[in-house]
């Protein structure tokens, strides 16, 4: 028998969804668990862990945004927005809270999947606290602060750093606008999404082989930033 690759908790109030997700999920090696209510959610989330929360916003008895508040309380379990394209206020609120990832609707598998792997990779470099990061052609040695391309180092401002060392912490999921301004300005700075937009410009140039059409540091449009991960 296969050894499951973790346990994933389902929580949407749409039966389609929840039938059309959970064999597939189901077929992927992952044990589904479903919940059609935040309640429900919490009391599942208390009683018995999951690796992975997979959590629509629009529940019948309460947001999905206070979900997420009350789970990160006391839990680091990586938790995967499902979200409408429409709600793009609602996604950034939901990842400034501190869900993981958003996957919109209608769900794509292959999608859901990606980010579900790249969730639980994200989850094992916080507690493992790695010294270092590589994907493609790109290498980050936090110990030393040092950003190689193709093993050629490349210069960057303190800022810079910080930008690429963020997004490294969280590759394969998305970075709001605001978690890169507290983790390069800090949290009280009054910075505007444009200055985000222009140091991102400035990395691009030092690390995309071609900015014009990034390959690492990629955007989503309205929310924030995404740094590759290897699948």
């Amino acid at each position: 028998m296969m050894e499951p690759q973790g346990r994933l908790l389902l929580v949407d109030d749409e039966p389609p969804i929840v039938r059309a997700l959970t064999p597939a999920l189901t077929a992927a090696g992952y044990v589904v668990e479903t919940a059609g209510t935040g309640e429900a959610a919490l009391t599942r989330m208390a009683g018995e862990p999951c690796d992975v929360l997979i959590l629509d916003l629009g529940l019948p008895d309460m947001d999905g945004k206070e979900v997420i508040r009350r789970v990160r309380e006391w839990s680091e379990t990586p938790i995967i927005v499902l979200s409408a394209r429409d709600l793009e206020a609602e996604k950034i609120a939901a990842l400034d809270l501190g869900a993981d990832d958003f996957v919109n609707k209608p769900v794509g598998v292959g999608e859901l999947l990606a980010r579900i792997r790249a969730s639980l990779r994200g989850r094992e470099r916080r507690f493992a606290a790695q010294p270092r990061f590589a994907v493609g052609e790109l290498e980050i040695n936090f110990a030393t602060r040092r950003v190689l391309i193709e093993d050629e180092e490349i210069r960057l401002t303190p800022r810079e750093y910080d930008l690429v060392r963020a997004l490294a912490r969280h590759a394969g999921r998305v970075v709001t606008h605001r978690q890169v301004i507290t983790a390069v300005w800090g949290p009280d700075a009054q910075v505007d999404a444009q200055s985000v937009r222009v140091l991102v410009g400035q990395v691009r140039q030092k690390l995309e082989a071609d900015p014009s059409s990034p390959r690492l540091l990629l955007t989503e449009p309205g929310v924030g930033y995404r740094l590759r991960a290897d699948d």
